[in-house]
Formats: structure tokens, sequence, C-alpha cells
């Protein structure tokens, strides 16, 4: 427990990063003369960064495991967190956002990896949630308590303050959580090398890899991003009421995943794997967005909660890749569906900045625009979703090796 509370701190810390732009961007839109295209990209680049280290990482993880890589990269967290805090420009703010997205990147990983050893099949979706709630808590914590400290620390001191927070979940890592034991050598004939191009060749993770580039990592983008934006220029919120509604869509988000949490073991005991949640569950959260790009003006937090809660289905995608994977390649399989998850947001953050602004300089309305750039998301998350009820030659129920 102590070793899992370690992590999940870490993780705690790299969701307020993620998702602090999203209540900070009425600040810094104003600030620095921000674009929609360029918010997107802002909120972004700490995607683009984290995005671009998960190949590596894998590999880092499998070879000289958790503890090691993840103290490596929460330094390097410090440093974007500092930089950030420093910036003058749009160009700093984007490079400081990068590093941050690098910085924990790992933060998520080496704990699942970690947990694809050390727990059985039914432990394993248990902790992923549980992982995935302290992040929610995260999220929570970068809506109403930073909007409280504005004041008194501005955005600046906010991201000092979690720049100097990450050095202590870095030192907390360090004294806590065991040395890990890698075996380098070569591996056996039972253990045969597997690479990136296997992993992405294999037929599960790409059955899975459409949902979770567009649906799963969409609902992020809209989470961490998009729902404030939409709250305050469309249904004309205050910025303090985007931010009390940013808090309840995260409060929302932390107790779904507590209850996947307790229910998850007990629905793979009566045969209810991923697949099957999956398929029956995502159909909703399309539904729930459908409504939400409908209602416009309407569509307070209570639509943004329920279409993410909705999408929360797509979480139980991470922990059934890592199982159709041997343990000794947990860590790349692991990290390479993150690549997908995390090229997803960067894309939708980013993609809906720029139809917002490419819609708005053809001559369409505020409203309009919005609608236009998430339906384009709505028709992606469809055609992912008929992706992965497509029959695949050769697929059959991910193997759950030991």
């Amino acid at each position: 427990m102590v070793v899992f509370l370690a992590f999940a701190s870490a993780y705690f810390f790299s969701a307020v990063l993620r998702a602090v732009t999203g209540t900070l961007a009425p600040t810094l839109t104003k600030e620095f003369s921000l674009s929609s295209g360029e918010l997107g990209l802002l909120a972004g680049g700490y995607f683009l960064g984290f995005a671009a280290m998960q190949l590596p990482l894998g590999r880092w993880l499998d070879r000289f495991g958790p503890k090691r890589v993840v103290l490596g990269f929460l330094c390097v967290a410090v440093i974007g967190s500092a930089a950030f805090a420093l910036a003058d420009g749009f160009a700093f703010l984007l490079l400081a956002r990068v590093l941050c997205g690098v910085g924990v990147c790992a933060c998520l990983m080496a704990p699942l990896t970690a947990y694809r050893r050390w727990f059985n099949p039914q432990t394993q979706l248990r902790a992923n949630s549980w992982m995935l709630m302290a992040g929610s808590l995260g999220m929570v914590a970068s809506t109403l308590p930073v909007t409280h400290l504005m004041p008194s620390l501005g955005w600046r001191g906010i991201f000092w303050l979690i720049a100097g927070l990450v050095l202590l979940c870095t030192l907390a890592i360090a004294w806590l959580v065991p040395r890990w034991v890698v075996n380098v050598a070569s591996p056996s004939a039972s253990q045969p090398s597997v690479g990136y191009r296997e992993i992405f060749a294999h037929p599960y993770f790409r059955k899975m890899a459409a949902i979770g580039c567009f649906n799963y990592g969409g609902m992020i983008a809209v989470q961490s991003l998009w729902a404030g934006p939409w709250m305050v220029r469309i249904a004309g919120l205050s910025a303090q009421e985007a931010a009390e509604g940013l808090f309840r869509i995260n409060v929302a988000m932390l107790v779904s995943f507590l209850v996947w949490g307790w229910v998850n073991p007990k629905l793979t005991a009566r045969g209810w794997d991923a697949d099957y949640l999956i398929a029956r569950g995502l159909p909703l959260s399309l539904a729930a967005l459908a409504l939400a790009i409908a209602l416009g003006p309407q569509a307070h937090w209570w639509a943004w909660a329920a279409f993410c809660v909705l999408s929360t289905f797509t979480s139980l995608t991470q922990p059934a890749v890592g199982m159709a994977f041997a343990p000794h390649v947990a860590g790349r399989a692991l990290s390479a569906f993150n690549l997908l998850i995390f090229t997803g947001v960067f894309v939708v953050q980013w993609g809906i900045g720029l139809v917002i602004d490419a819609l708005l300089a053809a001559g369409w309305g505020l409203l309009a625009a919005f609608q236009g750039a998430f339906g384009l998301y709505l028709l992606a998350c469809v055609w992912a979703y008929l992706s992965f009820l497509r029959p695949r030659a050769g697929l059959g129920s991910p193997s759950q090796a030991r």
C-alpha cells in the first residue's frame, strides 16, 4: 500500500499538470493574447512531450525497472514546471509545457509495469482503476483549489508550488519504493525478444488502437481543456463558474474510477471482460457527446460530466492490452498503447482549436464553429468504435500470460 501511495502521488501531480491549463485558460489567453489554435497547441504540448517519450520509455522500463526510470523523468518535470513559471512568451510557455509532459510520462506506465508482474489480472484491473482515481483527484485539484490560490499566488506561483511538490514526490519514491531487480540477460527461448513492430502488429493491440486514440484520448482532451472554454464561450459562464463546473466533472470522474476499482474484479469473475464492457458501454458516451453538441449553450458541466464518465469504459483498454502480452514485454506494450492514447489527446486538443479558428475565419458563428469542431470529433469516435467492432483474423481473447 505504501508503494502504491508513492506512485499514486506522482500520478496525482501529473494529472494536475495535465489539466491546470484548462483552469488557467482564461488568464493565459488574456495575458498572452492566445488564439484558440494557440491555446489548443499549448495544452497539447504536454501530450506531445508525453507521447514522444513512450517508445523509449517502454524499453527503459523493461530494462531498468520502474523506480529508476520514473525518478529520472520526475526531475525533468520539476524543471519544466519551474520553466513554465518563468515563461515570458508563447514559445517559452510551449517549450516548458513540452518539458512537463516529458517529465511525467512514466507516472502511470511505471506502476502499471510493476503491477503487471506483481498482481493477478483481477487485481491489475483494480489497481489500474485506482491509479486513474488518483489522477482524477489531481484533475479535481487543478480546478477550484487552483482558482482559490490564484489571488494570492498568481499562475506563476502555482507552477512554483507544483515544482516543489513534484520534487517531494520524487524523494518519496526514492525512499519508499523498493529496488527493482532486473535480469538484463538475453531473453530465453521461452521469452523471445519482442520489438515494437510485433507489438503494433499484434491483433489485439490493433483492435484497441482506434478507441484508445480517439475515444479515450479525446475524452482526456475534452476533460483537461475544451470543456472549460465551451462553458465560458458557449454556455456564457464566468471563469469562476467554469472552474466550479470542471471541479464537478472531475469529482464525477474520481467517483467513477473508484467504482470501477471495486466492481472490475466482480465483473471479470462473471466473464464480463474488457471487450464485452466496451462494446456495450461505449455507445452511451457517443450518445452523451451528441447530446452535448446539440444542446449548445445549455450544455453545462453535467453534460460534459456525462460524456466523460460514460467514456471511462475505454479505461479498460490499458490493462487489457498489458495482459495480452507476456510480463517481460509489459512495459513496451503499455507504453506503445499509451503513445496512441496521448497522440490522440494532442491531435484532438489542437485539432479542435484549429477547426474552430478555421470555421470562424470562414464566417461561421462562434456556436456553429464549436459545434462543427466537436461534430468532427464525434465522427472520429464513431469510426473508432466501428473499427473496434470489426472482426479481425486470428484474434482471440487476450492471453493472460503470467
